[in-house]
């Protein structure tokens, strides 16, 4: 069996997350964000290695030479160039400087909105979420902002989120799952691909909300050998397969 055959799910998420990054992007990550910033390494140590990393522990460019449990490990201060506030992080977003995000979200629908404020209403919420953070002005100001949903179900891609915590009328975005990619925004949803492992039964399944989809939707490429030996070389603990479903 080859590398690619034997690529897991997670690593096809990741591979794909990569691939979001292009060499001398800058690229900014927030809380809880381990699969984003295991993608980031592997831009950085194959396609990408002109890429600019603002962590969200407030470094910049620090080494990553593995992932570490938690995204706010004082270990991503380890080889900065420098130091950075979240202020100057929202200054940078807000100047156009700021090429590619990765968003996770309790909620998405067909129309790009997230939630991750609450189940119920702001009124009276059932559940709260972990919030907003600042992904509600963010996401509108990074010029590639990626959604992120790692256990694709009727759960968390909704037909219409309980509370819109982000939206973004003016463009479409892209959601990678652990079963394919979607385009969602004012104009609906489409399936972009479907990953080998998962039909369109299964996809619509587990898909809250209708999309439209081509009559031969392409399969997700598997990633390289480059690729997977530089995802199993940073995460050698396997991290990413314990937060990637399929």
């Amino acid at each position: 069996m080859s590398a690619e055959t034997s690529a897991t799910p997670a690593e096809v998420v990741v591979s794909l997350l990569a691939q979001e990054i292009e060499d001398d992007a800058v690229v900014a990550t927030g809380v809880a964000s381990p699969l984003a910033i295991l993608a980031i390494a592997v831009a950085r140590a194959t396609h990408a290695p002109g890429l600019t990393y603002l962590a969200c522990v407030g470094s910049l460019d620090p080494d990553l030479p593995s992932l570490l449990p938690s995204s706010e490990d004082l270990g991503y201060l380890d080889g900065r160039s420098a130091e950075i506030t979240i202020p100057d992080l929202f200054d940078h977003a807000r100047r156009g400087r700021v090429d590619t995000v990765f968003f996770g979200a309790a909620e998405v629908d067909a129309l790009g909105r997230t939630n991750m404020t609450a189940s119920g209403s702001l009124e009276k919420p059932r559940t709260k979420f972990p919030g907003v953070a600042g992904a509600a002005t963010l996401r509108r100001w990074v010029r590639r902002p990626v959604l992120v949903v790692p256990r694709q179900s009727k759960r968390n891609l909704v037909p219409e989120v309980q509370v819109a915590t982000t939206r973004d009328d003016s463009r479409p975005v892209k959601i990678i799952s652990d079963l394919g990619v979607f385009e969602v925004g004012a104009g609906g949803a489409r399936l972009l691909s479907r990953h080998p492992w998962a039909t369109l039964d299964t996809i619509s399944e587990r898909t809250g909300f209708s999309f439209q989809v081509e009559e031969s939707v392409p399969v997700t490429p598997l990633p390289d050998a480059r690729t997977l030996a530089a995802i199993r070389a940073i995460d050698s603990r396997g991290l990413r397969d314990q937060l990637v479903g399929a």
